[in-house]
């Protein structure tokens, strides 16, 4: 069996699937002829996943993150990248754009072999067996999320490092919607990473800034007016990001700020209050939309400052 007709990408394909139609307002028209019609777009994206996943078993993490960019987005770059520590306890706190900002942030961070992730429970993320091992799932139940507690600290205390997003949900990219609305999406932060300093004292703190990954043209297709909310205008455009390759040119970026110890800053309170400071500071300075102007998968942009 080829790989584009195997088990994973069938199972890909009807979770893009069902994605697309939620994202146009026509998830009732699941498993009807309608669906039809939008298979071929979800297959091509099923595609797409199941390399990138084959690539992570046979590459890494890191290496399989920069093919998925190179055919994503009009590449990346990096800044900040000397405040991250090679080794050692290390947790990365990120905002969450969403689309490409995770894979960025792993691309970003090829200096961190031992980077696991804490992410909430997808089917899309279950589909991709190689990706999911370097994931500690966060169920929804309180006994579920002490054992992910448990795992992060074993993790960290093994002199790992750490990503993860405190908003929990989709934030606004500052590059397509502007700082302030991003600055804003802060105050929805949680400060429950605060507890990893008092479990691991040793633990570095760094924040992240991922940007440029939301294309504002295609917040502005038409079709964005069929929905009514601003949150449904803003899952329709990002479908149709993945769908359309023309709006996947710009560069993505990732920002890292200075890293910062618990045990520098004592109470769980300064650290928190530290991160989100630095966290202001980097949607501040980022600058406007740079934008490749050859075809994704042709271009890519890396570098540090």
């Amino acid at each position: 069996m080829s790989a584009f007709a195997s088990p994973s990408v069938e199972t890909l394909t009807e979770v893009n699937l069902v994605d697309l139609l939620d994202a146009i307002g026509l998830l009732r028209l699941h498993g009807t002829p309608f669906c039809r019609l939008l298979r071929p777009t979800a297959l091509r994206f099923a595609r797409t996943a199941h390399e990138f996943d084959t690539r992570v078993g046979a590459h890494g993490l890191a290496q399989g993150s920069a093919w998925l960019m190179d055919r994503m987005t009009g590449g990346l770059l990096t800044t900040g990248l000397e405040h991250v520590p090679p080794q050692g306890p290390l947790m990365i706190l990120a905002n969450h754009p969403g689309l490409t900002d995770t894979v960025a942030l792993f691309s970003s961070l090829a200096l961190r072999p031992d980077l696991r992730v804490i992410a909430s429970e997808r089917p899309f993320l279950r589909a991709l067996p190689h990706v999911a091992r370097q994931l500690i799932f966060l169920p929804d139940d309180e006994a579920g999320r002490m054992a992910v507690v448990r795992a992060a600290a074993r993790h960290l205390q093994e002199g790992g490092a750490l990503l993860t997003f405190p908003a929990g949900e989709i934030e606004p990219d500052p590059a397509a919607f502007g700082a302030q609305r991003a600055a804003a999406a802060l105050q929805n932060w949680s400060n429950s990473f605060a507890v990893f300093a008092r479990l691991v004292p040793h633990t570095r703190f760094v924040p992240a800034l991922v940007s440029h990954v939301i294309s504002r043209e295609a917040q502005r297709h038409p079709l964005t007016l069929l929905r009514h909310t601003a949150h449904d205008k803003e899952k329709l455009a990002a479908a149709l990001q993945v769908a359309l390759p023309r709006y996947r040119r710009d560069v993505a970026r990732v920002a890292f700020g200075v890293a910062t110890s618990a045990v520098a800053v004592g109470r769980p309170q300064a650290l928190a209050a530290s991160i989100a400071a630095q966290m202001r500071q980097l949607i501040l300075a980022d600058g406007p939309t740079v934008r490749s102007t050859e075809s994704p998968g042709r271009m890519g942009v890396s570098g540090t400052a």
